[in-house]
């Protein structure tokens, strides 16, 4: 018996083929149906999102074609997003009038996409090249982990505008093989996004010379609302750059949180099979969970506010102090394989710092802790770590996302013993 129009198709979008699964999904859109895409691990959760009685899973059959992709997960949590084919196409008719305004033309270019369909970011691509007209071309995930082996994998054509969309993970990987390196300063451009660009990672890219374009979105705006052109990126400039024309962003007095107004906002997020809209303002405006700040240049994030705390008074944002320490560390020839602060409740400041480090060399591990204690010293009360741990297992997520809610949950499992 075939499935009801209205049925979500369940597709895991971690298997390595990633264009048999998005012809499977162009199929579903064509028959006008709703596409549920799970990462690794993640089928169980996203079938408990759409678990729901028939008659509620059947009410989403007046968006038509859509998709349903996780978003969040930094604090611990994740959000199953509903987002329309019509929203994702408003998307990428955005991005292409951006583009046009630098000179490229859309139809032209060609599209490499390294990241998963389940991820908004590695979903974009697809939709933009088949409504611009442009070329999609698929990177495996086996040529970052070996990014010497990627020039001759795939070789850019010459006369022709690549584009290419990142995270700061694998931005970081590509560019510690020359090679690879040469081969990114091919792209026309680069799409940074998924995650904060360090400001270490950014001046070496500026040293390349490569075309980076850091933007900022979400899976609940259908992908990237603000991006900073290349040209502006390479001459120093900081930040995500303005939004796109059909995006207002502004701030929010109190918290600085970035909030965003569009039409292609996502109509909600699934619980147990029920539509819950998103929490908007009175006027249309979605509040973000991050915190920014907009300048003649544009937005600069910075950090997460969820990950943000409250010490002796000041607003402490952790995110860009490990950028600061990392680059530090660097110049001071201490090696941090991976670094992450976070909060911990204090009697008289409210909350204090501490610091998980993962160091490059285990052995070096109680010898760099001490490093990085001189290092901050002379930082200020609120920013300084009082706390230091060495974290073995220390590490982002393949997106290059931190789950701060689970290394919170490490760091209280240690420190109640």
């Amino acid at each position: 018996m075939a499935d009801p129009p209205w049925a979500p198709l369940l597709l895991d979008a971690a298997r390595a083929d990633a264009e048999a699964v998005a012809a499977r999904l162009e199929q579903a859109w064509a028959r006008q149906r709703l596409v549920a895409l799970a990462g690794q691990g993640q089928q169980g959760e996203l079938a408990a999102a759409l678990g729901g009685a028939p008659g509620e899973l059947a009410e989403l059959e007046r968006f038509g074609a859509a998709v349903v992709v996780g978003s969040g997960g930094s604090s611990g949590g994740r959000h199953w997003c509903l987002q329309p084919l019509a929203h994702l196409q408003a998307s990428a008719a955005a991005t292409a009038a951006w583009l046009e305004g630098l000179g490229l033309e859309p139809a032209a270019c060609l599209h490499l996409d390294p990241l998963p369909l389940h991820h908004v970011s590695g979903l974009l691509p697809l939709v933009r090249a088949r409504r611009w007209g442009g070329e999609l071309r698929w990177l495996a995930p086996s040529l970052l982990r070996s990014p010497e082996l990627l020039p001759e994998a795939c070789p850019l054509p010459r006369g022709r505008p690549v584009l290419l969309s990142l995270v700061p993970t694998q931005l970081a990987r590509l560019m510690a093989s020359p090679a690879a390196t040469a081969w990114l300063a091919g792209c026309a451009l680069i799409w940074v996004g998924g995650a904060g660009l360090p400001a270490s990672l950014a001046a070496a890219a500026r040293r390349a010379r490569l075309p980076l374009a850091p933007c900022y979105g979400a899976t609940e705006t259908a992908a990237m609302v603000c991006a900073l052109p290349p040209q502006r990126f390479l001459a120093g400039v900081q930040g995500c750059g303005e939004p796109l024309a059909d995006v207002a962003l502004r701030l929010d007095g109190p918290t600085g949180a970035v909030e965003v107004r569009c039409a292609r906002l996502s109509p909600g997020r699934l619980v147990a099979g029920r539509l819950q809209p998103l929490p908007l303002q009175p006027d249309g405006w979605w509040r973000s969970g991050d915190g920014g700040r907009i300048g003649p240049e544009g937005l600069e994030l910075l950090g997460r506010l969820d990950g943000a705390l409250h010490s002796g008074g000041e607003t402490v944002f952790p995110e860009r102090l490990e950028e600061r320490l990392q680059e530090q560390a660097a110049r001071a020839g201490a090696d941090v394989e991976a670094l992450l602060l976070l909060a911990r409740p204090d009697p008289e400041w409210g909350e204090r710092l501490v610091a998980l480090v993962r160091p490059l060399r285990q052995e070096e591990g109680a010898e760099l802790l001490g490093r990085l204690q001189a290092i901050t010293a002379d930082w200020p009360p609120a920013e300084r770590p009082r706390g230091w741990h060495l974290c073995p297992s220390l590490a982002p997520t393949a997106a290059g996302k931190w789950q701060r809610g689970r290394w919170q949950r490490w760091l209280d499992s240690l420190e109640a013993f």
